[in-house]
């Protein structure tokens, strides 16, 4: 992207904290032909070397003077304010075209500021943060990007034996990605997006084998949390020719407590922006937890099944799973594009057949009795005689989508 024949790297750091380790990455970036901006958000120390952009120009591109957000009343709002107006700088280069890739470098409050800058860039465009945090739950950092974490296995706290290596690997890592130069896009082809879980794949892959036989590019979402939320951001961001969600289990997570929540809105951003969507109650049938222990523990008396030792599922009942086709109803209701919602009447999942661990065959006719009482009339409701995973579901769905989206 950048216009110079050197690509460029933006570091954002807290220069008084890590200076040190900022310089000798710099060092690294340098000794393989790549020019290094630096952008000092710290607060209270000064900086150990001259840097690009200092916090006093990060601050008062946040609307505020250093001095102000010194005197705030916790780090964290102070942070806030600096990972704003770092934010705000960031922007500013990438859309002058002046930086191929963002590095970040820190503990906790480092990585809560590299990784607030780095989710504002958009996916593809280089990012990689070297964190103590790395090893632990990095939703919270990554979000819906895609953001590298390295983690720096001790404390980023001067130039050592680990660090060095550490830090070496990073700057490597960096070089590679912004050196290669960009690939072509390849956005030529209509975009459909798929959801799924393992438990709905034999219909999700025959369904992709079809569209791609047909000359579109299906990217599917894997709806664990982050999945689903990826999907949402990213529907606002690119053109998409159709949707199938075909795997709404992330409400169920959100509404009774599962692990793989994707928050309240899920499954709209489509319904939203007018996009042709297909719409399966897939996976519905299960919640998901953690260790049997746990689950045992959080959803006591109910029917589990143990997926592996991480994951145990929890046998949906007739109350929730109306729930969920209520929430369906209203989002349907408000869309602004053709919607057909397909409701697999032998089963949710793999595991809602016969002999399956959470056969229930009244659950696909409550689901489908609340959507037929609520859904407005421009919305096509289709009972199948199916399970989700069965070819024939499939086929219908294709039939549907080619009606819907006129192609």
């Amino acid at each position: 992207m950048n216009m110079s024949s050197q690509p460029t790297v933006l570091i954002v750091a807290t220069m008084d904290t890590k200076g040190n380790e900022v310089q000798y990455l710099s060092t690294v970036l340098q000794a393989c032909g790549v020019h290094v901006i630096t952008l000092d958000a710290g607060i209270m120390g000064d900086a150990t070397f001259p840097v690009t952009i200092n916090r006093y120009e990060v601050a008062m591109a946040a609307g505020k003077n250093l001095s102000e957000v010194r005197a705030m009343a916790s780090e964290g709002e102070a942070l806030l304010v600096m990972t704003a107006g770092a934010t705000k700088l960031a922007l500013n280069l990438f859309n002058e075209k002046k930086i191929d890739g963002i590095m970040g470098l820190g503990g906790s409050m480092g990585t809560t500021l590299g990784t607030g800058v780095m989710r504002a860039l958009p996916i593809g465009f280089p990012k990689l943060m070297i964190s103590t945090m790395a090893s632990k739950n990095t939703r919270p950092f990554v979000g819906t990007k895609d953001i590298m974490m390295l983690h720096a296995v001790c404390d980023l706290s001067g130039i050592n034996r680990i660090t060095r290596k550490l830090l070496w690997n990073g700057g490597l890592a960096m070089a590679g990605m912004v050196k290669q130069g960009i690939q072509p896009s390849g956005d030529e082809k209509p975009l459909v997006f798929v959801t799924t879980l393992g438990t709905t794949e034999a219909c999700a892959q025959r369904i992709k084998k079809y569209l791609e036989d047909k000359g579109k590019e299906v990217i599917i979402f894997h709806t664990v949390g982050s999945g689903g939320e990826s999907m949402e951001t990213i529907i606002h961001e690119v053109e998409v020719e159709a949707v199938l969600d075909f795997s709404l289990h992330e409400l169920v997570d959100h509404y009774f407590g599962g692990d793989y929540d994707a928050g309240p809105d899920r499954g709209s951003a489509s319904l939203n922006k007018g996009i042709p969507t297909l719409i399966a109650p897939g996976n519905i049938d299960f919640i998901v937890a953690g260790p049997f222990a746990q689950a045992e523990k959080k959803f006591p008396g109910r029917l589990y099944h143990v997926h592996n030792q991480a994951i145990t599922t929890i046998r949906t009942d007739i109350r929730e799973i109306a729930s969920i086709a209520q929430r369906l109803v209203t989002f349907s209701n408000a869309a602004t594009g053709p919607v057909a919602i397909l409701v697999p009447m032998k089963g949710f999942s793999i595991w809602d057949n016969p002999g399956g661990p959470f056969y229930n065959p009244e659950g696909p006719k409550v689901f489908a009795d609340i959507l037929e009482a609520g859904l407005k009339s421009d919305i096509s409701l289709y009972r199948l005689p199916y399970n989700i995973n069965d070819p024939e579901f499939a086929d219908e769905a294709i039939t549907i989508l080619e009606r819907i989206t006129h192609s």
